[in-house]
């Protein structure tokens, strides 16, 4: 939750949110706090701790069981309702900060309260399950050119998309080199990451067009 604000606060200096200025404080953050990691993990001494870090640190269901599943289900689906309760205002800012302002949208108070409540659920999600990278960054972006922009049938069907995905690279992760077991965030970052970077240059593409 510190990271999100402290975040979201850099990229709102000045008054004015700032999409290119948000992504640089997220990647100097996140270099920060990977060396915060790193150092943990050089002066440990109990090289069992370290190497069950890593497995956490490179995300995985293995042992999971329903007990988590409990664990975590209240905050999720608070946090799920949340969002979509604000599913209009989402598709009105697709218009811009200064058109959904117009309509009556509080820009960003609305913005401060979904970075929170996106903040928590990935928070109790990442405590059981480690770092599964790029699900919750790429599969909304497949899902918006399978289904488009309205968030009211966006989020569900991301939602969806994102744990049939999951499932999925689990089964990959288990079967790829069996009996041995390759981590999930593993499997998810070899396909998440190339994927993204072709979201990129294709946005960049229309928006050189437009």
């Amino acid at each position: 939750m510190f990271a999100a604000l402290f975040v979201y606060g850099v990229g709102s200096i000045g008054g004015r949110f700032t999409l290119g200025v948000l992504i640089l404080a997220g990647v100097d953050l996140s270099s920060f706090l990977s060396a915060m990691i790193t150092f943990i993990l050089v002066n440990n001494p109990d090289p069992d701790a370290v190497r069950e870090v890593l497995f956490w640190l490179s995300g995985g269901l293995d042992s999971r069981l329903w007990l988590h599943v409990r664990i975590i289900i209240g905050p999720v689906l608070a946090g799920v309702f949340i969002i979509y309760a604000f599913a209009r205002a989402l598709n009105l800012m697709l218009l811009g900060e200064e058109s959904a302002q117009s309509l009556g949208v509080r820009v960003h108070r609305i913005r401060l309260i979904l970075l929170a409540t996106a903040s928590i659920i990935t928070g109790v999600a990442v405590s059981v399950s480690g770092i599964i990278a790029f699900v919750g960054l790429v599969v909304p972006h497949m899902m918006r050119l399978i289904v488009g922009s309205d968030h009211r049938v966006l989020i569900p069907v991301s939602a969806l998309g994102g744990a049939i995905s999951l499932i999925l690279a689990d089964t990959i992760a288990r079967v790829i080199i069996s009996p041995a077991e390759l981590r999930v965030g593993v499997i998810t970052s070899f396909v998440g990451a190339p994927f993204f970077i072709f979201l990129l240059v294709n946005n960049r593409r229309r928006a050189d067009l437009l």
